[in-house]
């Protein structure tokens, strides 16, 4: 009886940490997806001073 129950909790805590895991490399990408939307937006943006200046 306690090993079943030893192993449930085991099970869990694996589930949880995993779960976590994805979680944590969900926020991951979409910090990054942000970020490369921002350099985009500053280099179209420094494009288009450059030309405007010539």
């Amino acid at each position: 009886m306690a090993d079943n129950y030893l192993e449930k909790k085991y099970e869990s805590y694996l589930e949880r940490k995993e779960a976590e895991k994805r979680a944590k490399c969900r926020i991951w990408r979409k910090r990054l997806d942000e970020y490369r939307k921002r350099i985009e937006s500053e280099q179209d943006s420094r494009k288009e001073n450059t030309e405007n200046n010539r």
